[in-house]
C-alpha cells in the first residue's frame, strides 16, 4: 500500500504517464498537476513540434457573440448530424457545454485571438453550421494553441513535488519531460493492468521501462498509412497499434476523413484551411471540361460553383465528407478537374477562388494558409484560384473510450471510466481515441475534442489512481525487467532483419492502395484485394532488410518497426469498411448509398488477433473490462438519447441539426429564421 497519495512505501514519487505533447497531452498533463499528481511526459519529437501545431483554422465554441442564437445545445445538434449519429452524445454534450469556457481559458492563457472592432473575440464559420463559431488565431490557431498549453506545462516542470504534508521532496518536480522518445507498449501486470511504459530513445536508442500508476495515451492519428496526407511523417498511428495489439479495442477505424482542400508536396500533402471558405473563398470548375485556360482568365459565367449550386444552404460550407465526394465527382467520374498542362489532361483538381475579397482581410485573417499556398505553388492566390484537390486528413476511428453519462446527459466529473480503454488504466484522448466525432469530423472541433478530452482524462485518471490497491513504484522489479527484455529482443531482432524486401518500398505500395481504394468512394470486390495486398505486405515484411544497422539515431529501424503496426491498423481500416455496407458520414459505398441504422447505428469495435506470422481482426459487440475491483460491460450501441437521428440533408439552410428530443423544431432551424426575420423589413 502507498504510504502516502504521493510517496510510497519505498519512498519513490508516484507519477502517472503521459505520452504525446500535442493539445490532448497538454491539457491532460495541466489537470494532472492541478490534482497534485506528478507527471512523465513522452513525445516522439519536441513537444513544440506535437502535429497540433499544425492546425490552422480555428476552435470551436458557441459563444453567440454575434447575436446569431447559436447555443452549446445548437453545437451538440450539429455535430451529432454533422458525424451522422454515429458518436456517443453524452461525451459530446459535454464537450459542447464546456467549449465556450474553454476558448475563454485560452484567451486567458494569452492566446493571440482575433477580435471585433469593440475588442470582443471574432469567430468564423466553418462547415456543417450556419453560425459564427468558430474563435481563431489568424491562420496558425493550432501553433497558438499549443504553445500557450506548453508555457503552463513548463511552469509545472519548474514547481517541486509535495508530499500530503506539505514537505518538499528533493530532486522531484511535478513534471518531467522526455522529449524524442518512441512508445513501444504498455508494461502490464499478471491482472493486465497498466503499470507503466517501455520507450525507446531515438538518439541512443537505448531501450527502458518506466513505472507509472496510469498511462495516457495522446498520440495523434494514424495518417501515413495512407503515404502522403495533410498529416505529419510522425503521424503513423504506431502507438495505437501497439496497444492494440496487446488488448485494447480499436473502434470505427473505417471512418477516415478526407479534406476537400490540401496542395502537394514532394514529401506531404499541404492543408488549405477550411477558414479560406469560411471567410468566403469559393470553389469551382470550368463549365468547359475542354477548357484549358488559366483560372484567373476564365469569366465569371463560365464557372460552375457546384457545391454553390447543389447545396444552397450551406454553399461551400457543407461538411468535408460532401464536399470531398463532390470534388471527386467532378474531377474524377465527369472529368471536369483543372487542365494540367504539363500532363495534358484534367486533373483531380478544383479551384478555391479568394481573388474576390478584399486583401487586407485576407492578409488579417489568412495570410498564414495563403503563404503556404504561394510558397511550395509559387502561385500568388491574392491574383490566381488556388488549384486543390482532396487529401487524407483525419481519423474518426481511434482507440476505444469508456464514459460514464451523468443525470443532465453529460459525463459525469472525475468518473475513472471517462477516456479509459478496456485495458485496466489505460486511458487514451484526442485523435487517438474515436470518441467525439462519430462518422465525420466537422472542421474545428478537433482542437475542441483534443483539449476537452485532455481535460477530461485528467480527473479520471486522478480518480482512478486513488482508487488502486497499491503503487506500480511498489511492484517488484520483474514485471519492468521482462517488458524492457521483450523490447529490446524485439529490436534486435528488427535490426538483424537483412532479407530482400526495401521497408520503403513496402510502405509506399500499403500507401497507394489505401489511398487509392480506401478512401472518398469504396467497393467490397475492390477491398477485398485490398485486403489481400496487405496479407501480401504483411509476408514480405519479415523478408526485409534493415537499410541502417546504426546503434546510435537508427531511424531506418525504427520505421520497420512502425511499418509493421501501421500494416495492422491498415487490416483494421480495410476490413471494417467492407464489413459496414452502408453509406456514413465519410464512409461511401455507391454499392449501399443509404445509412442504415437498423443494422449499423452502431461501433465497430475490433479486437487483434494474431496466428504467429500474420493478423487478423476479432469483431466484437460488447466488451467487458475490469476496474477497481469490478467488471463494466458496455456494447456497441450508440447513445443517441439526445439527438433523435433523422435523415441527413444539406440542401436547405437549418438542415444540419435535430432537435434535441425530437419534437417540433430543431433549434437551429429556430435560430436561422429569427436570424431571417431580424433582417427582413417590417411590412
Amino acid at each position: 500500500m502507498a504510504k502516502t497519495s504521493i510517496v510510497t512505501e519505498s519512498g519513490k514519487v508516484r507519477r502517472v504517464i503521459v505520452v504525446g505533447g500535442g493539445l490532448a497531452g497538454l491539457s491532460a498533463v495541466i489537470k494532472l498537476c492541478e490534482a497534485g499528481i506528478p507527471v512523465d511526459l513522452f513525445s516522439l519529437v519536441p513537444v513544440k513540434r506535437s502535429h497540433s501545431v499544425c492546425a490552422q483554422g480555428g476552435i470551436n465554441a458557441s459563444v453567440n457573440t454575434k447575436g446569431e442564437g447559436d447555443s452549446p445545445e445548437v453545437h451538440l445538434e450539429e455535430t451529432a448530424y454533422g458525424g451522422d449519429f454515429l458518436a456517443n452524445q453524452p461525451p459530446v454534450k459535454g464537450m459542447t457545454y464546456a467549449a465556450p469556457g474553454i476558448v475563454y481559458m485560452l484567451d486567458r492563457m494569452g492566446v493571440p485571438f482575433n477580435r471585433t472592432p469593440e475588442g470582443l473575440l471574432d469567430f468564423r464559420r466553418f462547415g456543417g453550421t450556419l453560425f459564427h463559431r468558430t474563435a481563431f488565431a489568424g491562420a496558425t490557431t493550432g501553433q497558438q494553441l499549443l504553445y500557450a498549453l506548453d508555457e503552463q506545462v513548463r511552469r509545472y516542470e519548474t514547481v517541486d513535488v509535495e508530499d500530503d504534508r506539505g514537505i518538499v521532496v528533493r530532486g522531484e518536480k511535478m513534471v518531467r519531460k522526455w522529449e524524442l522518445w518512441d512508445f513501444l507498449g504498455v508494461v502490464l501486470d499478471d491482472e493486465n493492468r497498466a503499470r507503466g511504459i517501455v520507450a525507446q530513445d531515438l538518439k541512443s536508442m537505448a531501450i527502458e521501462s518506466f513505472r507509472g500508476d496510469a498511462v495516457l495515451l495522446a498520440t495523434g492519428g494514424p495518417g501515413i498509412i495512407f503515404g502522403k496526407s495533410t498529416n505529419s511523417v510522425i503521424n503513423t498511428g504506431t502507438a495505437a497499434s501497439a496497444v492494440y495489439q496487446q488488448g485494447a479495442c480499436y473502434a470505427n477505424g473505417e471512418f477516415i476523413q478526407v479534406h476537400p482542400t490540401a496542395i502537394p508536396g514532394a514529401d506531404k500533402l499541404r492543408l488549405i484551411s477550411e477558414s479560406v471558405r469560411g471567410e468566403g473563398g469559393r470553389v469551382w470548375v470550368p463549365k468547359d471540361p475542354k477548357e484549358k485556360r488559366r483560372g484567373r482568365d476564365v469569366p465569371e459565367k463560365e464557372r460552375d460553383y457546384f457545391l454553390e449550386g447543389k447545396y444552397p444552404g450551406y454553399g461551400n460550407l457543407v461538411p468535408r465528407d460532401i464536399a470531398s465526394r463532390e470534388l471527386f465527382l467532378k474531377g474524377f467520374h465527369e472529368g471536369k478537374g483543372v487542365f494540367n498542362p504539363k500532363s495534358g489532361k484534367n486533373e483531380l483538381e478544383v479551384y478555391l477562388d479568394v481573388t474576390h475579397l478584399p486583401k487586407d482581410v485576407l492578409r488579417k485573417k489568412l495570410e498564414g494558409v495563403l503563404e503556404i499556398y504561394e510558397k511550395f505553388v509559387g502561385e500568388d492566390p491574392y491574383e490566381n484560384p488556388m488549384r486543390i484537390f482532396p487529401a487524407v486528413h483525419y481519423s474518426m476511428g481511434g482507440l476505444w473510450v469508456d464514459f460514464e453519462k451523468s443525470a443532465d446527459g453529460k459525463l459525469v466529473p472525475g468518473s475513472p471510466r471517462n477516456q479509459a480503454t478496456n485495458i485496466q488504466g489505460l486511458y487514451a484522448a484526442g485523435e487517438v481515441d474515436y470518441q467525439y466525432h462519430g462518422a465525420n469530423r466537422l472542421g474545428a472541433n478537433s482542437l475542441l475534442s483534443c483539449i476537452y478530452g485532455g481535460m477530461v482524462a485528467g480527473p479520471a485518471i486522478a480518480s482512478y489512481v486513488k482508487g488502486l490497491p497499491n503503487s506500480s513504484f511498489d511492484l517488484k522489479a520483474s514485471f519492468f525487467d521482462k517488458a524492457e527484455k521483450r523490447e529490446r529482443e524485439r529490436y534486435e531482432t528488427t535490426l538483424a532483419m537483412d532479407g530482400k524486401e526495401n521497408p520503403y518500398v513496402l510502405h509506399n505500395e500499403l500507401s497507394q492502395v489505401m489511398l487509392r481504394d480506401c478512401t472518398i468512394e469504396r467497393h467490397n470486390g475492390v477491398l477485398e484485394k485490398v485486403i489481400a495486398k496487405i496479407d501480401e505486405l504483411e509476408d514480405r515484411w519479415h523478408d526485409v532488410g534493415v537499410p541502417d544497422k546504426s546503434t546510435r539515431a537508427n531511424q531506418g529501424a525504427q520505421f520497420v518497426r512502425h511499418l509493421h503496426n501501421m500494416l495492422v491498423i491498415a487490416r483494421v481500416i480495410a476490413q471494417g469498411a467492407k464489413n459496414r455496407d452502408e453509406s456514413r458520414g465519410a464512409h461511401y459505398k455507391p454499392d449501399f448509398k443509404q445509412r442504415d441504422d437498423a443494422n449499423w447505428l452502431r461501433s465497430t469495435m475490433a479486437l487483434y488477433k494474431d496466428d504467429g506470422k500474420r493478423s487478423s481482426v476479432d469483431y466484437v459487440r460488447a466488451l467487458e473490462y475490469p476496474l477497481h475491483g469490478k467488471t463494466v460491460r458496455v456494447t456497441d450501441e450508440v447513445d443517441v438519447s439526445l439527438v433523435k437521428p433523422r435523415p441527413r440533408r444539406y440542401e436547405t439552410a437549418g438542415a444540419a441539426s435535430a432537435s434535441a428530443k425530437g419534437e417540433g423544431e430543431p433549434k437551429a432551424e429556430k435560430a436561422e429564421k429569427a436570424k431571417s426575420a431580424e433582417a427582413s423589413p417590417a411590412e
